[in-house]
């Protein structure tokens, strides 16, 4: 934190208080493609970050300068940029409108921007880059909020997290992707040492243990890209609801996949063209293994956590259609490694990430097995991660 303010008065000059706001990537650990289907999902915030060091100003402008694209760029509240915005600029206005259009009155400020969330790795960096920008646009509003959880800032503008949440997820619609709220929920909600359970419908959440000492979690970027475009998760989006309205006939109190039960959907399946049939599956059960796993934690059963993650990887492999070769090579090295308890693709897919339970003494055969064989396999180097759960979203300074 200090090196990152140093660099802000390297780049910008100038003598004021530099604060310094966090926004975490995250790893969901189990429920994928069930958020924005009004489900369950379970994911845990990373330590890797998305952090701003900035300085609040009276002029407008909000002007930032981004370590990794050695970039700088600017916008004016309330009016956008004097010419067509970089794609990550937007983000950061994105937010700056949806919190204008809640009351929030906004000030301008000058940032340094350090994304440590790899881009495309499905360890969701765009989240985690719109909670750090409505962090920095409230400090700069109310500079004389203290450095704490992000919850202190949201309450000094009459927000709660949740409220934020909803708002940073709004900017991400208005980015063009249909996402659902998990993302940008656990960055500002993480808790140390837990996983997340969250009801997507209700947010209402619920904090699980994860036996470290017992169990720990391997974050694998496959090197691929990932390919899910705009339009493609929005098709599985609206496949998702084709098949809740053909179901709804059935049960006219149905709202989201989330109220079919298991007995329904087998009952109606023939009633849904194929391919939507395969969507509903995976969305249906994939709910219930994230209810079931929430148990098992509870109870101390990694192994059968374990069980859930595979099964909803080869879910998501196979009705879902969103996982690729790479993912799948991953998974299946990790799954042969004595001591790995399951592996699964995280993220939207089509490259990114998989992420697998192990116990501790499997964590660097897995390793080994990984590096020997992905880039013979694949022709990409291959990045991995031992990754702790982390505290959701904080101004730091």
């Amino acid at each position: 934190m200090a090196d990152l303010a140093a660099r802000h008065r390297e780049i910008f000059g100038g003598s004021g208080a530099v604060r310094v706001v966090r926004g975490p990537g995250r790893v969901n650990l189990i429920g994928e493609h069930t958020d924005y289907n009004g489900g369950f999902v379970m994911p845990m915030a990373l330590d890797m970050a998305v952090r701003l060091a900035f300085v609040p100003h009276e002029d407008p402008r909000v002007v930032l300068w981004s370590e990794q694209l050695a970039e700088r760029a600017e916008f004016v509240l309330e009016k956008g940029p004097a010419h067509e915005a970089a794609h990550w600029l937007q983000y950061p206005m994105k937010v700056a409108e949806v919190l204008a259009e809640a009351g929030v009155r906004l000030r301008g400020f000058s940032a340094v921007l350090d994304g440590r969330v790899p881009v495309g790795s499905g360890l969701s960096s765009s989240a985690a880059y719109e909670v750090a920008a409505a962090l920095a646009l409230l400090v700069a509003a109310k500079p004389e909020v203290p450095a704490g959880p992000a919850d202190r800032v949201a309450a000094a503008h009459g927000l709660t997290t949740a409220r934020l949440a909803l708002l940073c997820q709004e900017a991400e619609h208005r980015m063009g992707v249909r996402c659902g709220i998990m993302d940008q929920f656990i960055s500002l909600h993480g808790r140390r040492g837990h996983a997340i359970v969250l009801d997507c419908r209700s947010l209402s959440y619920e904090a699980v243990p994860l036996p470290t000492d017992r169990a720990a979690v391997v974050v694998i970027d496959s090197g691929v890209r990932r390919k899910l475009t705009a339009g493609t998760y929005n098709e599985r989006r609206s496949q998702c609801e084709d098949g809740a309205g053909r179901l709804r006939k059935f049960d006219p109190d149905l709202k989201d996949l989330r109220d079919v039960s298991l007995d329904l959907f087998r009952k109606h399946e023939a009633a849904l063209p194929k391919v939507v049939l395969r969507r509903c599956r995976h969305v249906i059960t994939e709910n219930a293994r994230v209810l079931e796993s929430a148990e098992a934690l509870k109870q101390g059963d990694v192994e059968q956590f374990g069980r859930l993650m595979n099964a909803s990887h080869d879910s998501l492999r196979d009705d879902y259609e969103v996982s690729g070769p790479e993912l799948d090579w991953l998974v299946k090295t990790a799954r042969s490694v004595p001591g790995v308890l399951g592996s699964r693709l995280t993220g939207a897919g089509f490259g990114g990430c998989t992420v697998t339970l192990a116990r501790p003494e499997a964590v660097e055969p897995l390793r080994a097995a990984v590096l020997g064989g992905h880039e013979k396999e694949t022709g990409l180097v291959p990045q991995i991660w031992v990754s702790e759960a982390a505290d959701g979203a904080a101004v730091e300074v």
